[in-house]
Formats: structure tokens, C-alpha cells, sequence
């Protein structure tokens, strides 16, 4: 790599600090395909060097009262609500996402902030007086240390704020391991939280691959890891930390499919199949990458979604008119390339091929226009696996329990949707469906901020969900009080004389 990019420094006990490896991975402008940095793959020493700070900076923390912990958070969310368009900029730049889809990734980020400011009510404990006579109980929340979280290139701002917040309203400190392919947001983000005054060492900030990663998740200060991305390396760091006697909460891969009913109010349908399969170019884990259609409705369904695809414009992240941006790397465009291949070969119908796609002006970027297959099976590649692309496949069924066993059959358990007007479907699917989070007539059910992240089966490893009231349960621990206080004169001192 050349010397005059610029290179992305970690972030130790409040300072920026360049590191020692000799490794440095590029980071794209996919809408150009311009290398604008370098993002280290730092030393398993400069991990410990963060986890320490943290460890330095805990006891202190975690003895400030929670009504002003939460006050850095206020300042916080004032400060991104300030500064909203900069680093959505940053992030389309970097990631590929349109400005107005960066703009709302951050958005939701900010919703988790302010859920978190409202921790000293959410810590609060249990108690009951006189359990037995003269003795009360008091369970209390307590913070558990040091904390880290593991993030994915897809989301770049928006999924550590799903982590860090939390856990430092809840008094704990953190360790991010921020994404080596967008991290000139992840630095503007906590160039933001340095303006707070937060204190040295509660917040830090590393940049690694497999080796540093691994150093964190084993690092035997670290308490709790938060990890979002595939499932077989969120399988890994779940084994690896509970053997390492950690508690995990593993947000992995998903393969969400809605069901279309004959009865479906049809544009509206049409519409949130468009925004759910296609919307920041599929690379979301709550994308809609599968229809599964009632035979009865399923032409006509198909021909109006292909029409409604083709009128996507795609174009650079920061174009005013885009509606889809590039994919975030070279290496993620060759992966759904190869997908599409794969479904080629694997006998699906290909109805629409953006392989061909380019945008003037910008011949080097990462583009792929919409992909859609028809009759695609459970048993195909395309209609089992994370493409992770702007790739709808449809599988056609004959009724609704067919459709419903077709969802089933995955072996991810993320999201699924129904698109209907019947209260009777709509309530045997949301019952019966094997995925965590349930969209009736909406495409992608991420329920707000307030709500935790509840993922099934092969899409989490762990116990406790992201955010919500398992975020504040994850990154606390109980304690139960168990309390008696005697009064002299029944203990024998009346004897002296003594009255009450």
C-alpha cells in the first residue's frame, strides 16, 4: 500500500494511538472502488493494552452513580442529532449505503442511546420487607466489568451503539472491535463520545482480524462479548467464550422469508417486498431475501415485482436521486456474484440479472443491480444460504401450510413475515413460525430500540437478546440482600434499663 493513504488509529484509554503491526487492510469508497485508508489488523498486545485500560478505568466507573453515568449519554445523543449528516456522510462513503438509508442506520443507533439514558430506572432491582418477620430482601443490578463487542461491516455505527451505550450506562467499560472495512465512522463516532468528557479508558476502540479478535474473546478480563455477523464464526466465539467463562450474546446469519397470501392488499404487498429485499442492497441481516407465494397469486405477484425492481436506480451512495448503492467490498461483490452462478446452475429460473449492471461515471465501483430467480427450492444453495446481496429468490407453494413448512425448513430463525388481511393467518403464522421476530404485513419486523433483538435458532447463540431489557440484564448481574436488624430491648437489654 502506499504511504500518503491515510491509516486508522485505535483508540486506548481516551487516545489515539497508531499501531505497531505491520498488516494494514484497505478500505474502499465502493461507489469509486478508491482505496481512502488503511485499517490496521493491530497486535495481540495492543488488544491487551485496550482490555487493561478498560480494567484501569471499571472500578472508578462503576462507582458513579447511574443518574450521571447517564448524563454523558445525554450529551452523547445531543451531540450525533448535531452531527447526523457528517457521519452518515462518512458512512455512505465508506460502506455504500445511499445517504438517506445511512442516514437512518444511524438514526436507529441513536434510538439505543436514548433507551440507555434511561438506565437508572431500568436498573432498578426487586425488594419485598418482611419476608419472615423483621427480615427484608433486595436484589440489586450490578455492573460486571469489562464488556466487549465484536461488529460487522454492514452497519457500522449503528450496531456498536447497539453494545457500548448500554453497557457503560449500566457502569461497565467497553472494548470495541470495529469493522476493518468501514472504520473511518466507527472513529468519528467516538470522536463524538470524547466530546462528553467521558472518562480515560471507558470506552476504547481496536481494529484486528482472526488473531485479535481471538485475543479478545479469550482474554481472561473481559467478562461479556457482544458479537454481530456470520454464524459459523458466532458459533466459534460462543463456544470459545463460554469455555473461557464468558456470557455471549451472538447475533449471526438469517435467511427471512415472507409468505404471500392471495388475500394480501397487493400494491402495498408489492411495495414492502421491494424495500425488504432490496433496500441497502441486501446486505442486512433483516433483508427479505425469500418469497414464498400462494400458487394463486404467485404470476402475477412475480411479474409486478420484477417491473417495480427494474425502476431501481442504482448509482453512487452519495447520488441525490439513488435508491441502491454499491456493495461494501470487492471481495463481498466476487461472493454474490458466485451466488448467482450457483443458483444458475442449481436450476433456478433467473428473471432478472443485474450482474450487467454499471453507472456512469463510476466504472471501478462495487455495483450489482437487483437479481431475482423464480422457482427456487429449500434444497438449492440461493434458497438456503446468506447471500448477503440484492438477491430475492421465490418459491411458489400450494397453501398456507405449505408455505408455512417452507419457512420452517430454515435453519435460520431471524424474521418472517406474512402479507395478508386475514386475522386468522395472520395469527396461526405469528404462533406457529419458527423465527424471532414476526412482520404481519411488514417486510422487516426489527422492533424499536426499547425492544431487544430476539433472533432464533441458527441466527443466535446465547441467552440473553440484544438491547431492550436483555441488553440491561446482559451486561448486569444480580445480587440478592438478605438483610435483619435487631433492636436491643428484644434482645435481652431491657435488662439495663433502656426504653424504646
Amino acid at each position: 500500500m502506499t504511504t500518503n493513504i491515510p491509516r486508522i488509529p485505535l483508540c486506548i484509554n481516551g487516545s489515539w494511538k497508531s499501531s505497531s503491526t505491520d498488516n494494514w487492510m484497505p478500505v474502499y469508497n465502493p461507489s469509486t472502488g478508491e482505496v481512502i485508508a488503511e485499517a490496521p489488523d493491530c497486535l495481540p498486545s495492543e488488544v491487551d493494552q485496550a482490555v487493561q485500560s478498560a480494567k484501569v478505568a471499571y472500578p472508578e466507573w462503576s462507582e458513579v452513580p447511574a443518574q450521571q453515568r447517564v448524563q454523558y449519554l445525554f450529551k452523547f445523543k445531543r451531540l450525533l442529532d448535531d452531527h447526523l449528516h457528517e457521519l452518515a456522510t462518512i458512512i455512505a462513503t465508506e460502506n455504500g449505503k445511499t445517504l438517506s438509508e445511512a442516514l437512518g442506520s444511524v438514526s436507529r443507533g441513536i434510538e439505543i442511546v436514548e433507551f440507555a439514558c434511561g438506565c437508572p430506572t431500568l436498573m432498578m432491582g426487586e425488594s419485598l420487607e418482611n419476608v419472615t418477620p423483621e427480615v427484608d430482601i433486595m436484589t440489586w443490578l450490578k455492573p460486571i466489568g469489562v464488556c466487549a463487542g465484536i461488529c460487522p461491516f454492514n452497519f457500522p455505527v449503528m450496531i456498536p451503539m447497539w453494545m457500548f451505550p448500554i453497557a457503560i450506562a449500566c457502569g461497565n467499560t467497553f472494548v470495541l472491535k470495529a469493522n476493518c472495512r468501514c472504520p473511518n465512522s466507527v472513529k468519528y463516532l467516538l470522536e463524538l463520545l470524547h466530546q462528553t468528557g467521558l472518562p480515560k479508558g471507558v470506552v476504547n476502540m481496536v481494529l484486528c482480524e482472526k488473531i485479535g479478535s481471538t485475543a479478545l474473546v479469550e482474554h481472561p478480563d473481559v467478562k461479556a462479548i457482544s458479537f454481530v455477523g456470520s454464524t459459523p464464526v458466532g458459533r466459534v466465539v460462543y463456544e470459545t467464550a463460554a469455555r473461557h467463562g464468558k456470557r455471549v450474546q451472538a447475533l449471526c446469519q438469517a435467511k427471512n422469508h415472507a409468505l404471500i397470501m392471495p388475500d394480501c392488499a397487493f400494491e402495498p404487498t408489492v411495495k414492502g417486498i421491494i424495500n425488504a429485499a432490496f433496500g441497502c442492497a441486501g446486505e442486512r441481516c433483516m433483508a427479505l431475501p425469500v418469497v414464498v407465494v400462494h400458487e394463486a397469486i404467485a404470476d402475477r405477484l412475480v411479474e409486478a415485482v420484477v417491473e417495480h425492481a427494474s425502476r431501481i436506480k442504482v448509482d453512487s451512495a452519495l447520488a441525490p436521486d439513488v435508491e441502491m448503492g454499491p456493495l461494501a467490498t470487492p471481495d463481498h461483490l466476487r461472493k454474490v456474484v458466485g451466488f448467482i452462478e450457483k443458483g444458475i446452475a442449481e436450476g433456478a429460473t433467473l428473471l432478472m440479472d443485474g450482474r450487467s449492471c454499471r453507472v456512469e461515471g463510476y466504472p471501478n465501483g462495487f455495483f450489482v443491480g437487483p437479481i431475482i430467480f423464480d422457482h427456487v427450492t429449500n434444497d438449492m444453495v440461493i434458497g438456503s444460504q446468506e447471500i448477503f446481496g440484492p438477491v430475492l429468490s421465490i418459491k411458489r407453494v400450494r397453501d398456507f401450510e405449505q408455505g408455512l413448512d417452507t419457512i420452517n425448513a430454515s435453519q435460520y430463525g431471524n424474521g418472517a413475515a406474512i402479507y395478508t388481511t386475514s386475522g386468522y393467518y395472520a395469527r396461526e403464522f405469528s404462533r406457529r413460525v419458527h423465527a424471532g421476530m414476526v412482520g404481519i404485513n411488514v417486510g422487516i419486523p426489527v422492533p424499536l430500540g426499547f425492544f431487544s433483538f430476539t433472533g432464533w435458532k441458527q441466527s443466535f447463540f446465547g441467552d440473553l437478546h440484544s438491547h431492550g431489557k436483555d441488553g440491561v440484564l446482559f451486561y448486569t448481574e444480580k445480587k440478592s440482600v438478605t438483610s435483619r436488624w435487631h433492636n436491643d430491648q428484644k434482645c435481652g437489654n431491657s435488662s439495663r434499663g433502656l426504653t424504646c
